[in-house]
């Protein structure tokens, strides 16, 4: 007869914990998966592909912002139409209003606002930061009064995450400190060193399998704190890292210089997001250096202040000069308000202030911003950016003697 004896392993406990977390970094890493296609031979531009849950996305990109679950002017359609891979949504603006709780109820962003692609949502701690006066910080968080209706709030690394989770976005952002461009070494060193210690909270937090935590590199203007920044971030090993604290008011060459210091030190097998960026020169002033995606509300808020981005320009529509012109915004756009109205007509509805100048202008923005985008990931794929960059930002006016860029 024979007596089944159990096998006594030891410490079995702990090594079945190690396989659930493994299981879990697996389950992370086939539904978020960055795949390099093409990197430029005398620059830092890359092509590639980030693959999620609603969809994969072909970089380097351009997110058009949703702050408030909706990209102003525009229906999901006419988004869609024009191009768009992923949107943007605010944190900070959602937890007010509706509430996070709501967005869940409904089933989640993507239900909440019928946009089936994927969704990347920041922590809102720009916009907390933005609020001279009614915060205040501490190790813990930051405490802050409503823009609103000055009703009191408290953001923690462990709040934020279960604020993105319910929001259900495909993309998280850590919470950070996002400093002000002239603030002095001895305090962006204290804020950079938090931030780190904050988006450590942030992951261990966070519990959603189905949603990719990004970690943000800070440093304010002072290479040595990017640099250590950049370096104990990459470390955290994040699914992406992105870089904030800049265009916040400093001049676009210390920008482009910052970006030049902390670039070696970001992982290249991972997405590289800079934050709040999108006018025509500094995608292609980033994507230069290695960026992958970039988000602005600038295309839609040009837009309802009656400007037009193009190929030739940023071009004001309530100018005169356009009012008996019966050609397109854009001759070298083929979007629906470009195919379809003459600059007389837009230039009639911005300066009769009729909402739908700000939607045809929204339309072609986003469209010139995207289809710039297409051509940046074709001319790398190709092996000619460095050329269709000089001539683009020729033509736009970009170039010495040019516009201001």
């Amino acid at each position: 007869m024979s007596i089944f004896v159990p096998l006594q392993v030891e410490n079995f406990e702990g090594i079945c914990n190690n396989m659930q977390v493994n299981i879990k970094i697996l389950k992370e890493r086939n539904m978020f998966e960055f795949e390099l296609i093409k990197e430029d031979k005398r620059t830092g531009a890359r092509a590639g592909i980030l693959h999620t849950p609603h969809g994969d996305i072909e970089t380097p990109i351009y997110m058009p912002v949703g702050t408030r679950a909706s990209v102003k002017a525009l229906t999901p359609v006419q988004i869609k139409e024009v191009g768009t891979q992923i949107l943007l949504a605010n944190t900070y603006h959602l937890y007010l209003r509706p509430g996070e709780s709501l967005i869940k109820k409904a089933g989640g962003i993507h239900k909440f606002m019928n946009w089936d692609g994927p969704v990347l949502t920041d922590s809102g701690g720009f916009q907390v930061f933005s609020l001279d006066g009614l915060r205040k910080i501490s190790e813990e968080g930051v405490e802050f009064r409503s823009h609103i209706d000055g009703s009191a709030h408290m953001f923690t690394p462990e709040k934020v995450m279960q604020i993105e989770s319910d929001i259900g976005a495909d993309i998280i952002m850590a919470l950070d400190e996002c400093p002000a461009h002239d603030k002095d070494y001895d305090y962006v060193k204290k804020s950079m060193e938090r931030t780190l210690r904050w988006a450590e909270r942030c992951k261990a937090a966070k519990h959603n399998d189905a949603q990719a935590l990004f970690g943000i590199i800070q440093g304010g203007m002072f290479k040595d704190l990017r640099i250590e920044s950049a370096k104990a971030t990459v470390a955290m090993d994040f699914p992406g890292n992105a870089i904030g604290g800049l265009s916040v008011g400093e001049a676009k060459p210390v920008m482009y210089e910052m970006l030049d210091t902390i670039m070696p030190y970001i992982s290249k097998d991972k997405p590289r997001y800079l934050m709040g960026v999108g006018s025509p020169d500094c995608l292609l002033e980033g994507v230069e250096r290695g960026v992958d995606m970039f988000d602005c509300v600038l295309q839609t808020r040009t837009a309802r202040m009656g400007t037009a981005l193009t190929s030739s320009g940023k071009l004001n529509m309530r100018n005169a000069k356009f009012q008996e012109d019966f050609g397109p915004l854009d001759t070298k756009c083929d979007c629906y308000a470009c195919r379809n109205f003459s600059r007389a007509y837009i230039r009639h509805l911005v300066t009769m202030g009729e909402i739908l100048g700000a939607t045809l202008l929204s339309i072609h923005n986003i469209h010139f911003s995207l289809n710039l985008m297409k051509e940046i990931r074709e001319a790398i794929i190709g092996d000619y950016f460095t050329e269709y960059k000089k001539e683009k930002l020729m033509e736009m006016g970009y170039a010495e003697g040019g516009m201001d860029s």
